[in-house]
């Protein structure tokens, strides 16, 4: 009987962690990227910082299109993941000035 939870918990732990990579991948991306293409200076937030608030913005994108759209894995979803995202980075960085 433990056997199955225990093998319950890592199915459910993998799923999430598969849900949530292309929103954690593409925060560290853009983290780390912004430090090199980015003005010098801009942000008053460290890199693993910067790579949190992408990484909730993210994945909470991924979360509305999961609501909106029924399934994970939509072209819109990923679209729509790169556009919030890439916007965070930009207000992160103080792109307007």
């Amino acid at each position: 009987m433990i056997y199955v939870t225990l093998v319950d918990f890592f199915a459910l732990l993998g799923h999430l962690f598969n849900f949530a990579a292309p929103a954690l991948f593409l925060a560290l991306l853009l983290a780390l990227g912004g430090r090199f293409v980015g003005p010098k200076g801009a942000s008053s937030l460290t890199w693993y910082a910067q790579a949190a608030i992408n990484s909730v913005v993210g994945c909470a994108v991924l979360l509305a299109g999961l609501w909106w759209l029924g399934r994970d894995g939509r072209m819109l979803t990923y679209a729509a993941l790169v556009l919030a995202c890439a916007s965070s980075q930009w207000l992160l960085l103080r792109g307007w000035r």
